[in-house]
């Protein structure tokens, strides 16, 4: 007991959002590493007698049978009941081969919401989101990998309109960012509340806006649509790798274009990256070369568009002048940092992580391109 409440209070302690617990058969030791800013560290290794123990002692504490090793299982642990720690954690147990089970524990997100002035998009995309977020009615979407803050995004937003005029229904798995003034709905598949069975219910319960953990499947996404066409606005994440792919994802799911594109109010696509350490990262000019290097990167996905096609080289420059005018110094230069290492980052030269973004607005331009079933890549000259 006191070994499994050390492994979460160092895990915590140190910044980690997931601990995870490997087991080996036979005599192997179990491995325990965390996820700090996006990489897995070594943490600990234990004798592989402490093994049983430990994986039944986390079950017990979420709840779980621990006499069903064969299937995986999911669970959640309230840890100021075992330690001192006012945290949450989603636990997921995995059979792997040799007769043994892994243990994966998220340290989930607590207490307030980030301001959405906080959450590191640039004041363009911030002034825009909050012009596309404050319409009535319509669809939104958070997109992004596993981990990468969709729940986080959606929460900071639902907090900015959440005011006393507003009814705000959520359906969460699990529910891990709580607010008052939200009424928060629990997954609970066993007893037969999916996302498509909540939506329905929603409908019925005079919502202003719901917010839906995930749009995994046809119904709940037509389900979305239809609170769109009863005047409601409505939030989601997706699993998707850009802004224009959600679209194109969607669409695959039969969604009538015409009406999912007078819903569609825009999609955010994220992702975390590293933040160099605030202590020891070290300033420099960027080089003409590097200069180049970052254009054709960022360019890449521009470059079949009709504006590039017509004028490449006049486009680029275009851009260069206007990154200048936003972010280099009085003499012209782009500082860019290097990463060097010291005590406070453990020599890593990163410390915590940084939001990287992508909003994509449901113009009339973007609205005509769905309905005429442009490919995914075509909206990425978009506005």
């Amino acid at each position: 007991m006191k070994l499994v409440n050390k492994i979460v209070i160092d895990g915590h302690k140190q910044g980690a959002s997931d601990i995870h617990i490997e087991s080996y058969p036979g005599k192997g030791k179990v491995e325990i590493r965390f996820r700090k800013d996006g990489t897995l560290m070594p943490y600990m290794e234990i004798p592989a007698s402490y093994r049983s123990a430990i994986i039944a002692r986390i079950k017990i504490m979420c709840d779980l049978d621990i006499s069903e090793r064969r299937k995986p299982q999911d669970g959640k642990i309230k840890f100021e009941k075992f330690g001192p720690l006012d945290i949450e954690l989603r636990v997921a147990t995995i059979p792997v081969a040799g007769g043994v089970e892994d243990i994966v524990m998220r340290i989930l997100a607590s207490g307030e919401p980030i301001p959405l002035d906080k959450l590191g998009l640039s004041k363009e995309n911030n002034a825009r989101l909050q012009g596309v977020v404050s319409k009535p009615h319509g669809l939104f979407f958070v997109c992004g990998p596993t981990g990468s803050g969709k729940t986080t995004t959606l929460h900071s937003i639902l907090k900015h309109l959440n005011t006393p005029e507003t009814k705000i229904w959520t359906a969460e798995d699990p529910v891990e960012i709580t607010q008052k003034g939200l009424r928060q709905v629990q997954i609970n598949r066993k007893a037969g509340m999916d996302f498509p069975t909540i939506m329905r219910a929603f409908l019925r319960a005079d919502p202003d806006i719901i917010m839906v953990g995930e749009m995994r499947d046809k119904e709940t996404t037509s389900i979305g649509i239809e609170a769109f066409l009863t005047g409601h606005l409505v939030f989601a994440t997706l699993h998707t790798n850009n802004a224009p792919e959600s679209i194109i994802r969607l669409l695959d799911m039969d969604m009538d274009p015409f009406n999912f594109a007078d819903a569609l109010l825009g999609v955010l696509a994220q992702r975390l990256a590293k933040r160099l350490c605030s202590k020891c990262k070290q300033p420099y000019a960027a080089s003409p070369g590097e200069l180049k290097i970052h254009m054709s990167e960022y360019t890449s996905e521009l470059l079949h568009t009709e504006r590039f096609k017509k004028d490449p080289k006049g486009s680029m420059d275009g851009m260069v002048a206007e990154w200048r005018k936003k972010y280099a110094t009085d003499k012209g230069e782009f500082i860019l940092h290097k990463k060097v290492g010291c005590e406070v980052c453990g020599g890593t030269g990163y410390k915590e992580r940084v939001g990287l973004h992508e909003l994509l607005v449901g113009t009339d331009q973007i609205k005509k391109m769905i309905q005429e079933g442009a490919r995914g890549a075509d909206g990425c000259g978009g506005p």
